[in-house]
This record gives C-alpha cells, structure tokens and sequence, in this order.
C-alpha cells in the first residue's frame, strides 16, 4: 500500500561469510555451514507522479445504443506519501428508441467523482501495533452525478469515507465504510410521464412513486473477504441505512410527508438492512483445465421509513455476471414477465438475489481460452407489489422460477485484463408456467432464446 509512487522495484540477494558469534550460529544453525547471512540491495524506481487517461467506451443498453467516454488524472505521490489523489470525468450519451409524446429522445449523463486514498489507517482508535501490520487504506470519496432522460432530470450527490486492511497471514481483507451519504434529487419530472404513471392511480405502484422523489441516504458498511491462492474466494458484507437518523428523529421529531415518512432537511431518509454473500472454489485439472463453481446470495429488507428500497440497492438479474441467457434487467422478479418497456427497468428489480454457476474453463491456443457453462438464479421481492405479478418470494414457488441458461465463452487472455465474449441460450423459463416457452432447451428458437455478451474480466 506505501509503493503507490515506485513503478519498479528491484531486489538483488548477496550471501555473506559466517561470523563468529555462538548466538547467531544458533539461530541460524539450520542454513549451511559456509554461509549464514544474506546481504539485500533493494533498488526502486519512482513511477510518474502524474498521469491521464482516456478510455473511450460503447454502450448498448436494451438495445439503445450510445457512447461513453471517460477521462481520470491521477497523482500518485500527493502529499509525498504515497497518497493516491484522482478525479474522474464521464460523458455518456444514448439515443433511445421506442418513446412516444416526448420532446427528447436522448439520454445523456455527466458526472465527475474524487477521490483521496491514504496509505494508512487514518483513526484514533487505531493502536500503533495495528498500522504496521495492517497493510491499511484510508479513502475519502465525493462524487456528483447528471442524468438527463427524457421523462425525468435526476442529480445524485455522493460523499463517503472508508478503510480497507488486510491479515496476509490469514488470507483475509477487511472493508469498513462509516459513513456513506447519498442525496437523490429530481428537478424535473415530464408531464406525460406523470400524467401515465405517477398520477394516473391504475398505472402507479409504490415502487414506480419512490423511485421518482427526492430521497436521502446514510449508511455505512462491512465486509470481509478470504481468497487462498486464486482456488477460494469468500466474501460477505452487511449494511444498514438510516437507523442513526431514526434514533435521532425519535428524539427530535422530524416533520412527515404525505406519505408518513420522516423528512431530514425536509427529504426523506432511507432505511434498511442488506446482506451479500458470495463463493467460488476453482478446481484445477492441470495447468490448462480448470472447473469454476460459484454462488451469489442477497438479500435486503427495508423496514422502519421505508417501505421500498432505494433502486440503486435493488438486484438485477440477467446479463454477463449473472444468468446468461438473459440481457441486463430482463429477468425477474420471480415468474414476472414485463409488458411495458419504459418502465420494466424499474419493475425488473427486485429485493433478494439467487445465483449458481458452473463454468468449465480451458486454454485454446495462444492468448485465447474457451468456457462451457450453466447459469441458474433469479431474483424477487420480498413484498407484494402493485405491477409485479408473480414476483414475491414464497418458499413453494421459488424452485420452479430458477432460470436456467447454457453456453460458450471465448476470452482473450492478455495477462493484465480479459476480454470476455460469451453466448448464452436460454433453457427454462419462469416468466412461463409449462409448457414449450417454459422448456426452451426442448424446442430452443435462436431469435428468442440466445443472448450474446461483451464485458472485461472473468464473471466470478
């Protein structure tokens, strides 16, 4: 974590003779006779303190194509302590295809994000013991967010602090994040889009209305994860929102929507519990052959001011870490099946996630290696909603509404990064009861059931 502004380091070993000392020759009275001690000359090289970046980026979002492009400084040596200073531009545009009765058809985002990495543990808690073995982060993160669609505006400020250690011994890394602070605002909301969906009271639901006002966030964070020699990876994280503002307004009182929420600086404040966890174990056959299993389980519950969950902490399923024969957002809640495709993006979510992977994993030649695999999962709600047939959690119905994919992967293996392609069919349904729509596998339509994917980096 200290050699964030050395670029290489190079460590050259020299033996040199015994001494004569009774108390070193047994200490060391395991080495050779001839030699006791070895001599290091360690040689470093500092790396540019400061660097550009520009990553231009292609985007295709159910089938909206756009462009993004991003561009990062950096600082690595800030404060001539290894302190790690960046700042993020991002710029993506996507026309979007199907809108009817809005002026615009373009969506369009700007964002900047900084952020201020310590290499260090930055608290008076901490002993001085436990910085020096740590291997510590301190980061301090704020970010601002644009997004122009044609329905709505929305502006989203965020402001966290974190730290991040490790046990090396014990494989372990540990993330703290205290606190974390969101502000979602919505400026501007079109009149027809309120008039087919907010205020028409047949269209509207609990989860369409929430996601569409002004909405506050405090929570903070913990996680841990093991990874042992790239064969296991575990990790599990919790985190909790708004129970210090509701200890708060239980003394204060804050003042009430209309809808019965508390309100901080006159917003209403997110409350809810969530919890991750995920596993994979790599089975290595021999140095070309490999078997990858995984699993990913979610759940979050809001309770206390809300009675929904913020979007951004909604799941998702479908897409190229998920159940591969379905795009982003395409599958879900449950056996759900969405009819309005302007507002499914919001449908398609849901508040518990289930997913089982099995990938086969060999070299081809060159940089290039295939995968053969099998995706099952799906994701629900744990409350009942409006517009959301058949997407509640139930312990009788969750097995039959397991998605079930196939497929092949080809990857490009350049050591630093992975591009991944991968082509995934569809094999069981649930948004489809019985039937052949229920079964793909049996009577499998290419145009229906195949899904292709693009993404950088292994799924799991």
């Amino acid at each position: 974590a200290r050699l964030g502004a050395i670029r290489y380091t190079d460590i050259e070993f020299k033996e040199m003779p015994q001494f004569d000392s009774v108390a070193i020759n047994r200490i060391f009275d395991y080495t050779p006779p001839s030699f006791r001690f070895l001599e290091a000359n360690i040689k470093l090289s500092h790396t540019k303190p400061n660097t550009i970046a520009f990553q231009p980026e292609g985007t295709n979002t159910a089938g909206d194509l756009g462009a993004a492009a991003v561009l990062t400084y950096q600082n690595r040596n800030l404060f001539h302590g290894s302190e790690l200073f960046s700042i993020e531009l991002r710029a993506a545009f996507e026309a979007i295809k199907g809108l009817e009765g809005y002026s615009n058809h373009n969506y369009e985002e700007y964002g900047i994000q900084a952020k201020l990495q310590f290499p260090r543990f930055l608290s008076p808690f901490s002993t001085r013991e436990f910085r020096r073995r740590s291997n510590a982060v301190s980061e301090l993160s704020v970010g601002w967010d644009f997004q122009d669609r044609p329905e709505f505006h929305r502006r989203v400020f965020s402001a966290a602090w974190k730290y991040n250690w490790s046990n090396i011994r014990r494989h372990l890394n540990y993330e703290l994040e205290v606190p974390d602070l969101s502000y979602v605002y919505m400026p501007w909301i079109s009149e027809r889009f309120k008039a087919d969906y907010l205020d028409n009271v047949s269209n509207r639901n609990a989860i369409l209305r929430y996601n569409y006002e002004d909405l506050f966030i405090m929570r903070s964070g913990f996680s841990v994860a093991y990874n042992r020699n790239d064969n296991v990876a575990i990790k599990a994280k919790i985190e909790s929102a708004g129970n210090l503002l509701s200890m708060t307004n239980s003394i204060a009182k804050f003042k009430k929507n209309e809808q019965g929420q508390a309100k901080i600086f006159n917003i209403a404040y997110a409350q809810y519990l969530k919890f991750d966890f995920s596993f994979t174990r790599i089975l290595r056959f021999d140095p070309r052959n490999s078997l990858a299993l995984h699993t990913d389980f979610g759940i979050a519950y809001p309770y206390g001011n809300s009675k929904v969950l913020p979007f951004e902490k909604r799941y998702i399923a479908g897409g190229p870490n998920s159940v591969r024969g379905w795009s982003v957002r395409e599958l879900g809640p449950g056996s759900f099946r969405g009819t309005d495709g302007r507002i499914d993006f919001i449908n398609q979510t849901g508040d518990l996630k289930l997913n089982l992977s099995s990938e086969y994993r060999t070299h081809l030649f060159w940089k290039f290696d295939g995968a053969a695999f099998v995706d099952a999962g799906n994701i629900w709600t744990l409350r009942k909603y409006a517009d959301q047939t058949g997407g509640q959690f139930t312990f009788s119905k969750f097995l039959k509404q397991m998605a079930v994919s196939y497929g092949l992967g080809l990857r490009l293996n350049f050591d630093y990064f992975i591009l991944r392609f991968d082509a995934g069919m569809k094999a069981i349904d649930p948004a489809y009861s019985s039937g052949r729509r229920h079964y793909p596998i049996v009577n499998p339509k290419f145009s229906r059931d195949f899904t292709f994917h693009f993404a950088v980096g292994l799924p799991f």
